[in-house]
């Protein structure tokens, strides 16, 4: 073995038996939070830039975006799949169950990936500009920061079975929440601080209908006010929408949890954190320590942003979001 690559190996050795088997570790020494600071100076800029003015424009999109993010992670890991369009001879993620008709601010991350290839042609991954935008997002929305690593590179590739599979439905109950979250390599406790994320966003009649009208376990007055605006038929009204977090709707706080103790959850999924199961302890904490909260949001949204990532000379850099180059 030569000296270099044994040099090499007991890095590697070293490493593992100082941090363990942790795959977090790895990844992170295969990226770096100042990959781009000589490649693209001011991409931090541009992006903050970019989101700060759509989030002034449309607050709703602050939610759309960490969405996006999450929903790509997910899937195979924190890649730019989603973002790929589906074309006559490609199908991609955003035709998934949970997405269609759903999953929005492509465009957004289009635009800001225009604005950094004027800058720094070629240099930069959607999967980076998405990660950062996520952030951003939260952020600028009042909630924690987190660390993010970069140097991902984007998949040539994506998977709408994988996403079928793997990202739970606002019909999902406690244990399939559990267990989704739980494949994607999370905690309980970190599945309901992601949760925590519906303290911004909206959701729309389609995805609600059946927990206003059957559901027993919901606030009377919270059911009545949402079947004013989400008629019971279905196919009327159902891309109208209410927010899921109805006392501070965009703002990035805790209320999402307090919201629950008193049985207004506006997703089956959401209501499902409080319902007497093994994540109520959790919910009360959250719902009586906003500082916990953030703590521990901002600790899972770290994790979720290592998922995964191509690196190296894996994927590629593309040149347009939507498609493979």
């Amino acid at each position: 073995m030569a000296s270099n690559q044994l040099i090499a190996f007991l890095v590697i050795v070293l490493t593992l038996l100082l941090h363990g088997n942790n795959m977090n570790t790895v990844v992170e020494a295969q990226l770096s939070q100042d990959f781009y600071f000589s490649t693209c100076p001011n991409l931090i800029r541009i992006v903050q830039t970019a989101v700060r003015n759509n989030i002034l424009l449309e607050p709703r999109m602050g939610a759309s975006i960490l969405r996006l993010f999450y929903l790509d992670c997910f899937v195979n890991g924190c890649d730019g799949s989603i973002l790929l369009d589906d074309t006559p001879t490609f199908t991609g993620e955003q035709n998934a169950a949970a997405n269609r008709n759903s999953a929005r601010g492509f465009d957004v991350i289009d635009n800001i990936k225009s604005r950094v290839e004027r800058a720094c042609p070629g240099v930069v991954s959607c999967s980076d500009i998405l990660a950062l935008a996520a952030r951003d997002s939260v952020r600028l929305l009042g909630g924690p920061s987190w660390q993010l690593f970069l140097g991902r590179r984007d998949a040539r590739t994506a998977s709408q079975a994988a996403a079928n599979s793997s990202i739970p439905l606002p019909t999902s109950s406690l244990s399939e929440l559990i267990t989704s979250f739980r494949n994607a390599g999370f905690t309980t406790r970190e599945m309901v601080a992601l949760s925590g994320a519906h303290t911004i966003g909206q959701a729309q009649c389609r995805n609600y209908r059946t927990r206003i009208y059957n559901e027993a376990n919901i606030e009377t007055t919270f059911a009545a006010t949402h079947r004013l605006t989400c008629p019971r038929t279905s196919g009327s009204g159902d891309r109208n929408l209410a927010s899921l977090d109805f006392l501070t709707p965009f703002a990035f706080d805790n209320s999402y949890f307090r919201n629950l103790l008193r049985q207004r959850g506006l997703l089956h999924s959401d209501q499902e954190l409080f319902n007497g199961g093994s994540t109520d302890s959790i919910v009360r904490e959250y719902s009586q320590n906003p500082t916990l909260f953030r703590s521990d949001f901002e600790a899972a949204m770290f994790k979720m942003s290592l998922l995964n990532p191509l690196t190296g000379t894996e994927g590629e850099i593309r040149n347009s979001c939507g498609r493979i180059n």
